[in-house]
């Protein structure tokens, strides 16, 4: 568990204080975030208040003790279909279709790839970060499509792990962008979740932001763009990119992706982002280095 402070400001001034925890702390659900209040969890200012209290600019809400998300196995699905591009006895690279999610978010829940993984590969369940993500080293948004790497055991996880941190696994995208994106540039500009919507993430250039909303770094490398069918095919690198940190990058400069709604964009059936390749340095476990890169044809695949 941990400690949250938040300052009231403008924007959300007159809202109850249940529907602001809900929508600012994605952890809490607005039922769980009253059985908070009730108890005692959470004081405006220092003082227990209500679940209905109306928000005042300034005040300082704080709950001390943040429940971590509830885990749980992800349920095995063989009926998925699993495409896997390589294998071995210690890892696996997997391409994952758009509009699959990555893992469950609930408990019993099908149609995952953390579910087509665990009934593929039983030896994962436990490895990993969390039971939900058996083996999975980095998650992809539900609409984006691409590689991902889970290891089958944890000593090559803690292994894999300490690559990703360190940098030294690449990973590249491709993106349909709106308009002409500039290249090559380099978007470095911290990220955090959007205090207004708990669905988004925002970037931050204001000092004050960077501590308010706990800002952490992000870089996106925009190697090359092409002119394409309503703006552009462009290549990125980001080899540890956090949540949607590529959309909200490129939308920050005026160029979300197509299809991407929630960033500005006009709605398509999902947005036009592929994780198209990985590349590996040596590994104690395999004694072998590679690299594995899927066709560009992969971002078109919808129904614009």
């Amino acid at each position: 568990m941990s400690a949250v402070e938040l300052e009231i400001e403008g924007e959300v001034a007159g809202e109850r204080l249940d529907v602001f925890l809900a929508r600012r702390i994605p952890e809490l659900s607005r039922a769980r975030a009253k059985v908070l209040i009730e108890t005692g969890e959470v004081r405006v200012d220092g003082r227990r208040v209500k679940k209905s209290y109306s928000l005042v600019v300034g005040d300082r809400v704080t709950l001390d003790n943040l429940p971590s998300p509830a885990d749980f196995h992800a349920a095995p699905d063989p009926g998925l279909a699993l495409e896997v591009l390589l294998e071995t006895d210690s890892y696996v690279v997997v391409d994952k279709p758009a509009g699959v999610p990555s893992h469950p978010l609930r408990e019993g829940e099908l149609g995952t790839l953390a579910g087509a993984l665990v009934a593929r590969y039983p030896e994962m369940r436990g490895v990993g970060y969390r039971k939900r993500e058996p083996g999975i080293l980095h998650r992809l948004d539900t609409g984006t499509s691409g590689l991902m790497l889970a290891a089958r055991d944890q000593q090559t996880f803690d292994q894999l792990r300490r690559m990703l941190q360190a940098g030294e696994i690449e990973k590249k995208y491709l993106a349909r962008c709106v308009g002409v994106v500039p290249a090559p540039i380099v978007i470095d500009t911290p990220i955090a979740a959007d205090p207004r919507d708990r669905r988004k993430v925002q970037v931050c250039t204001d000092p004050r932001e960077l501590k308010r909303l706990g800002a952490q770094a992000a870089r996106t490398e925009v190697l090359s763009s092409t002119p394409a069918e309503q703006g552009s095919l462009v290549e990125i690198r980001a080899n540890n990119a956090r949540r949607h940190q590529i959309r909200v990058h490129l939308a920050s400069i005026g160029h979300p992706l197509l299809g991407d709604s929630l960033y500005g964009a006009p709605p398509l059936d999902h947005h036009h982002l592929h994780a198209s390749s990985l590349r590996v340095g040596t590994l104690s476990t395999t004694t072998s280095s590679w690299n594995y890169t899927t066709s560009a044809s992969k971002i078109a695949a919808s129904k614009d």
